[in-house]
């Protein structure tokens, strides 16, 4: 099978991850959230790992830092809710530092990716 350029991603394969623990997560917010934060939280998430690997199919750099940037701004919109999930009481506080501290991650490497895809860019049009 092959394997596609996004999924050695390093950034990827956390967001994915992170993913699936938000997805894990949100089957003990209460059923009156289902869609409220819960599926907003859900689709945030997943848009993460999937900007990510649709940036990567892009064939400029400047193209894929726009992905880049786009699942950075939803990576923000998932600390976002988080906040708001935690001050709800919907998550207790190991949880909500446990996926905070996952995020951080995720948003440091995607900075890094998209610094590379900017200096690449720039490069390219020299």
């Amino acid at each position: 099978m092959y394997t596609y350029s996004f999924e050695k991603l390093e950034v990827w394969i956390e967001s994915k991850e992170f993913s699936k623990a938000i997805y894990l997560t949100t089957e003990k917010f209460p059923d009156s959230e289902k869609f409220g934060l819960i599926s907003q939280l859900r689709r945030a998430s997943v848009s993460i790992c999937s900007n990510i690997a649709e940036g990567s199919a892009r064939k400029s750099y400047k193209d894929k830092a726009h992905f880049t940037t786009m699942a950075f701004g939803s990576s923000v919109e998932v600390l976002n809710q988080l906040i708001l999930s935690y001050e709800l009481n919907f998550l207790n506080e190991e949880s909500y530092f446990f996926l905070r501290q996952q995020l951080e991650s995720i948003t440091n490497k995607l900075n890094g990716l998209r610094n590379y895809q900017i200096e690449k860019s720039v490069d390219v049009s020299k």
